[in-house]
């Protein structure tokens, strides 16, 4: 996650703490250890952010800038995550992200 995308999620992590959500960062990718040993943690796909409201229904959120690319696992873990019954999607600022986990249609 760039540094932009980085501001975005923790804007979207606040908020939602503020309104009660149970809110957790995920970390996926490569990484080293310091022996300089790769490990892959994390899903391929899976979002940037998850958690519940204060009712228990489960979201992820995939944090991007306006100009970030979906990539097709993100698109995948989104849809899986749906058709789960969980609140999923991409934002790009706080009232994206409240919009999915809030919405108002519902």
């Amino acid at each position: 996650m760039g540094k932009k995308e980085t501001l975005i999620s923790d804007k979207i992590r606040l908020e939602l703490a503020k309104k009660g959500c149970k809110v957790f960062r995920s970390q996926v990718g490569l990484f080293y250890t310091q022996y300089g040993e790769m490990i892959n943690i994390g899903i391929k796909g899976e979002s940037d952010i998850r958690g519940h409201r204060p009712d228990g229904k489960a979201f992820y959120i995939e944090a991007k800038t306006p100009i970030g690319k979906h990539r097709p696992e993100q698109e995948k873990f989104i849809k899986a995550m749906k058709e789960s019954g969980a609140l999923a999607g991409f934002a790009n600022s706080v009232e994206q992200a409240l919009e999915i986990v809030f919405p108002k249609n519902k």
